[in-house]
């Protein structure tokens, strides 16, 4: 059910008020420096706290479409030479929050980390941006310009490598002796990196208290967004107020924009329910609704926020145990699909505000990327319990037990002993009902196959951190197993080099197959569609990651007195800047 915001009554929006929004549990922002490794991408932390403070240089889909919104963009149209390798940007003359004038050297400042430090970026991809690049540089105190090693899709330049660029000020250019030169020069890079990742606090500990600290450091109060962070309480409590300095085109109408975190759905809810007055945004659970149904309709507005994304569950390769040699074999990562019921989950868990996702292109919103099989429902791999028995024994499994064993390991695969038992420890975050909901029924359908799922709920914030990109080392064991944080990627284009190519800062379990990084390395270099039909089916027949039910990442709950919130960005971002209430 998707109702429409009441018309704007208000000739002219009203200013002032504070709007408060209830956060779905378990991921407070751990992370203020927008150079955000792995382990920490999220739409909690990048696209609902940083990007309100730190503006990319270019800005996406805030009219509701997958497209650059170039007017609340902080690069100009890129401008491309006629061979196809070099493109120019010019930066507007927006302005930090210090006073400071963007430029060509903010912008350098991040590509120079990039280039140093890229393997801790969450989206770096090795031979990617800026690996890529023969020469960058400034040409002009607003102008860079970036000179490729051969001709790319240049929508795929645009929507996924200059798109991880967020400008950075001068003022961060420094080190505690003092003003720096990481926009100028590589042998610099190291040591602002160091001194930025320092003044954050530890981005594991969720005792972090540098959190407490981070609206009063000189350093995160420079910002070029529309908002700079007011307080963050060690619990997770986040309130902005507008940047007064704030040169895009929407400035903020509110007062303040508050964002308070809860322990579970259940809490959220029974506060939206028994006091709508203290939150102005909220969500529905999924737990909670009903096909056609908004409960709150007295007070609230309900609004899917449908993103152009794909949820999945993660599998480490690298665990050093055999979990790791069997996560390797393809039949046992297509049996493991076969067994997860999405078409019940959709009709009974989220009632029917979900959709089946068997492949790395998101179903919807729709587009004429999905490759025709799938867009026409034949899934290379539907519910099948018996197929994934039949699988298992094939390779040599007795599974007429539960965990099914390895009785021939000639056929099983390379490094799994006989005796083996087909068990895996399934870690996914707490406080979400209809993902418990989807995590039981899962583990019972693998039984039923001969696949033994232990199920283990752990809070959303320590399981990202834990179970995160790794190699088996004495200081991380990367022992964690299968892990399901009840989300999984928001594209901008979805070529997939940051999901799925050998050693992508977003391939999360470390999947590696070399036809698939040929596949991806075509649907780079052109915008023929049919090439990226051939990489998705190859995707979703090898399953690197268990395809979970896509659903929209929240059913908000709008107060029937805010205006501004509509159109919904399909790339996950909240615009608070355009939100007012009306009396």
């Amino acid at each position: 059910m998707t109702q429409t915001l009441p018309e704007r009554v208000s000739k002219e929006p009203r200013r002032g008020g504070t709007v408060t929004w209830a956060c779905a549990p378990g991921f407070p922002p751990a992370v203020i420096f927008p150079f955000t490794p792995a382990e920490r991408m999220g739409t909690r932390n990048i696209l609902e706290f940083q990007a309100l403070m730190y503006r990319t240089l270019y800005f996406f889909g805030s009219d509701g479409t997958p497209e650059v919104d170039y007017a609340n963009s902080i690069g100009e149209p890129p401008v491309w030479s006629e061979d196809g390798l070099t493109v120019t940007v010019r930066v507007k003359p927006w302005k930090w929050s210090n006073g400071e004038t963007l430029c060509a050297d903010n912008v350098l400042f991040w590509v120079n980390l990039m280039k140093v430090k890229g393997a801790r970026y969450g989206e770096y991809v090795p031979g990617y941006f800026p690996d890529n690049l023969v020469s960058y540089g400034k040409i002009a105190h607003d102008t860079v310009s970036f000179t490729f090693d051969k001709v790319y899709s240049r929508r795929w330049v645009l929507m996924n490598q200059l798109s991880t660029i967020t400008p950075l000020p001068t003022s961060w250019d420094r080190t505690a002796d003092g003003p720096a030169n990481a926009s100028g020069d590589l042998a610099d890079v190291e040591a602002v990196y160091q001194f930025l990742m320092a003044a954050q606090g530890d981005i594991v500990a969720e005792g972090n208290e540098h959190r407490t600290h981070w609206a009063d450091s000189p350093i995160w109060s420079t910002v070029s967004g529309p908002w700079r962070l007011k307080s963050y309480t060690l619990e997770g409590e986040v309130t902005f107020v507008p940047n007064e300095h704030y040169s895009g085109p929407n400035k903020p109408y509110l007062d303040e924009f508050r964002q308070i975190p809860f322990q579970s759905d259940e809490q959220e809810y029974e506060l939206l329910r028994g006091d709508p007055a203290a939150v102005q945004v909220g969500y529905l659970p999924l737990s909670f609704a009903k096909a056609g149904v908004n409960p709150l309709a007295e007070h609230y507005t309900l609004v899917p926020q449908t993103a152009y994304c794909i949820r999945y569950t993660s599998l480490n390769f690298n665990n050093p145990t055999v979990v790791g040699k069997l996560f390797a074999q393809t039949y046992v990562r297509q049996a493991l699909q076969s067994t997860l019921d999405q078409d019940s989950a959709v009709r009974d868990i989220y009632q029917g505000y979900a959709y089946r996702q068997n492949g790395p292109v998101p179903m919807m919103p729709v587009t004429d990327l999905v490759a025709p099989q799938q867009r026409e429902g034949a899934w290379p791999l539907p519910f099948d319990v018996d197929h994934a028995r039949q699988l298992l024994a094939d390779h040599g499994w007795d599974t007429s037990v539960t965990p099914a064993v390895c009785m021939d390991p000639a056929k099983a695969g390379e490094g799994i002993p006989a005796g083996t038992k087909l068990s895996f420890l399934m870690r996914y975050v707490e406080g979400r009902p209809a993902l418990t909901r989807l995590m039981t029924k899962y583990k019972a359908d693998a039984a039923a196959a001969g696949i033994e799922l232990r199920l283990e709920e752990v809070y959303g914030s320590i399981l990202v951190a834990e179970d995160a990109p790794c190699y088996p080392c004495e200081e991380t064991p990367c022992t964690w197993e299968m892990c399901c944080w009840n989300g999984g990627w928001v594209y901008h284009h979805p070529t997939g080099e940051i999901l799925f190519k050998t050693d992508a800062g977003g391939n999360f379990g470390h999947y590696h197959d070399p036809a698939a990084d040929e596949l991806i390395e075509r649907t780079v270099t052109t915008d023929d569609v049919d090439v990226l039909y051939e990489y998705q089916n190859f995707i979703a027949e090898q399953v690197p990651v268990i395809f979970n039910p896509n659903f929209p990442i929240r059913l908000f709950e709008v107060a029937n007195n805010l205006r501004g919130f509509e159109p919904v960005n399909p790339f996950g971002m909240i615009n608070p800047e355009n939100w007012y209430l009306d009396d």
